[in-house]
């Protein structure tokens, strides 16, 4: 007897896709379809959590974040065309997104936000931002600016937009009145330290 599919409906799913298994285009063949969704860094470097810490076999996670809500028999379609496994549907987009770099797993193996691959206009870094990230980029920032002595705003933006996007886009959006106020007066502070 056939196992019965969820017809539970939601907007957002994923799947795991192994390269070895995978069409070797698999990743065109989404951006055709032209479907919102976000896919990892390649995972090659986790550990399966038993005895003998053994790697698990490369993959890659594929979150899709549908406008509206969707079956599991729907994405199964989109995850068949993948040779993906074990579509799931998502409670959290923010959350399962973060996963994708192990962002709150420390214990895992970490991988760069700037390598995961948005399709479909979704934009990764919007949907992963969180106001405790904001404030810990801009003490990173500080921190940097302190230890390399830069006083100039043009300085360290340029830095950012060329070495740290994470950095970059929290000036962009709302960072740049604290850093520059900290330059400036930092700056000050070090001239009236030497006079």
């Amino acid at each position: 007897m056939a196992e019965k599919k969820s017809s539970r409906r939601t907007r957002n799913w994923c799947t795991i896709v192994y390269p070895d298994s995978a069409p070797e285009n698999w990743i065109e063949t989404l951006g055709d379809l032209h479907i919102p969704c976000l896919i990892s860094p390649l995972h090659d470097k986790d550990i399966e959590p038993n005895e003998k810490n053994e790697p698990k076999k490369p993959h890659y996670h594929v979150l899709f974040a549908f406008e509206g809500p969707k079956t599991e028999e729907q994405i199964q379609v989109f995850s068949d065309a993948l040779s993906g496994v074990a579509v799931k549907p998502v409670s959290s987009l923010r959350a399962y997104a973060r996963y994708l770099t192990h962002a709150d797993s420390p214990h895992k193996a970490q991988y760069k936000p700037e390598d995961v691959i948005a399709l479909g206009g979704l934009d990764y870094f919007s949907i992963i931002s969180s106001v405790a990230d904001k404030y810990a980029a801009i003490g990173d920032m500080i921190d940097y600016c302190t230890k390399n002595q830069i006083y100039s705003y043009a300085q360290l933006l340029l830095y950012c937009k060329d070495e740290r996007q994470d950095w970059f886009r929290v000036l962009c959006d709302n960072g740049t009145y604290v850093l520059k106020e900290f330059l400036k007066s930092s700056h000050w502070t070090d001239k009236t330290d030497i006079d």
